[in-house]
């Protein structure tokens, strides 16, 4: 793809035009607002417009969720094995349009082709794993105090699921969601985020292809979230929210279920510590800091935030961070030599600016960047590296969500160890290290959902994803992704 590319030319450009869909989808059908109002989508890169979706209005939010409700009556009834022949088949068609689902993805969200292609392939990936799971939903037999009685369990699904994803990875939030939700028997009312609608649909055209009974996936987009959260919350047909996105929505989503108990699972904000310890291999700690902090130009939850690197290396470790970060080639993610794409929007941009500012005023070494990139646009910022930084510092305290990277020095593992749980939330957190006693030790003492040692990397599907503190709560992927979507009811048979 060239630097002369339009929004559409990529879309006039897919192999299956059919993926790109405007309307919103409602029990099997591509619907307009009500009101015949729309919202623009735009492409970060560029800032030109790709099309318009639905606004929806809260009566056909409602619609969804009375439909999501009817198909749930049957769905509920469907054996794990037809629910896994589903999820397997949705897998497949994801990897047959695997290009244009890439493309889809660069185009709203501005990761750069090669992020995006990593995305869809990580994406499909819950489909397959959730589908292999679905035949494995097991209920237990328990003995009784009482030799007349038998007691056993059964696992059922929850009901209509609302689900609410972000911007950032518009494919993969989802999947990861409705993957398990399908496998248990579960219908969802899906709510992408405005920025990124059309990998939402893209995913429901196939989930249409796959055979999904018509109501079982229904996507409603509007501009604005506030109001279909708030139906989500208070509608009693919904029976669990699995929400992705900042602690703030995500406190205000929990107060707003109160009034029907919901079961909920959130994903929350971070503020992840990489830790570089005095005999970890400084090469390879680069590696990761550079593949986790500038994943997706630093707008992944799991990001790291704040780097930790002891005192005795920290010099070191800042310049051979610095040199690499310099060898980054900022610009629209279809541009061929293109390293790190757009951020999301200028406000975005603005956010990271106020960071280093902040930073180099209180005393911080700019080693790289530290300035907006506005020959290329108002969504770019050049990535950053910042040494000799401290925990005045806004970054220290304050998710950054862009490239950035800001490195503390620290001398002992207990004092490091203090700073990196010295926060709210407790997403991720990574730490490099040859030894081993310190392995199990720090792993132990870091107050995260996930830790990483030695990696940077935290997804994959057979992962266990999820924080603690206010960072949220429930897991996705793994062996543990289902049980968010489903109730235990305990049986008791007297003979």
């Amino acid at each position: 793809m060239s630097a002369s590319y339009t929004p559409a030319s990529v879309i006039s450009g897919l192999s299956n035009p059919g993926l790109f869909r405007q309307d919103a989808y409602i029990n099997g059908q591509w619907v307009k607002g009500s009101s015949g109002k729309t919202f623009e989508v735009r492409d970060p890169a560029t800032d030109k417009l790709i099309g318009t979706s639905a606004e929806l209005d809260i009566k056909q939010v409602k619609q969804a969720i009375d439909d999501a409700s009817a198909a749930f009556k049957e769905f509920k009834k469907t054996t794990p094995r037809y629910r896994a022949n589903l999820l397997r088949k949705m897998y497949e068609l994801m990897h047959e349009n695997k290009e244009d689902l890439a493309k889809l993805v660069t185009l709203e969200n501005g990761k750069t082709s090669t992020e995006a292609t990593n995305e869809v392939v990580y994406a499909a990936s819950f489909y397959e794993w959730f589908s292999e799971e679905a035949p494995r939903i097991y209920g237990d037999t328990i003995p009784s105090v009482d030799p007349t009685k038998r007691i056993h369990t059964i696992k059922q699904p929850i009901g209509v699921c609302g689900i609410i994803t972000p911007w950032n990875f518009p494919a993969a939030m989802i999947t990861r969601k409705v993957g398990a939700a399908i496998a248990a028997g579960c219908t969802v009312v899906i709510k992408p985020g405005a920025e990124t609608p059309y990998s939402a649909l893209a995913l429901a055209e196939l989930a249409e292809k796959a055979g999904v009974p018509k109501g079982v996936i229904n996507i409603v987009t509007a501009e604005e979230s506030i109001e279909i959260g708030k139906e989500f919350c208070s509608n009693p047909i919904v029976k669990k929210i699995s929400f992705t996105g900042s602690t703030r929505v995500g406190k205000i989503l929990m107060q707003q279920s109160s009034s029907t108990l919901k079961k909920l699972s959130f994903e929350l904000g971070g503020n992840a510590p990489f830790i570089v310890f005095e005999d970890a291999d400084i090469d390879e700690a680069v590696k990761g800091a550079i593949a986790s902090k500038f994943r997706g130009t630093g707008q992944t939850c799991v990001c790291v935030n704040r780097i930790y690197a002891h005192s005795s290396i920290h010099d070191e470790f800042a310049k051979k961070l610095a040199d690499e970060v310099s060898k980054f080639k900022i610009g629209a993610g279809f541009e061929k030599d293109t390293t790190h794409g757009p951020m999301i929007t200028d406000r975005a941009v603005a956010k990271v600016h106020e960071h280093v500012t902040d930073a180099l005023e209180k005393g911080g070494k700019l080693m790289v960047g530290g300035k907006p990139a506005t020959e290329l646009g108002p969504n770019f910022y050049h990535p950053t590296v910042i040494s000799n930084v401290n925990s005045s510092m806004r970054v220290v305290s304050e998710e950054t969500f862009g490239p950035l990277a800001a490195i503390v020095p620290f001398d002992t593992e207990e004092q490091v160890i203090e700073s990196a749980n010295s926060t709210e939330v407790g997403l991720a957190a990574y730490f490099y290290t040859k030894d081993y006693g310190r392995v199990s030790r720090v792993s132990e003492a870091l107050e995260s959902g996930m830790v990483g040692v030695n990696v940077s990397g935290l997804g994959e599907a057979s992962f266990p994803f999820g924080g603690v503190k206010e960072s949220g709560f429930g897991r996705e992927g793994s062996k543990y992704g289902l049980d968010d979507y489903l109730v235990i009811k305990g049986v008791v048979v007297g003979y």
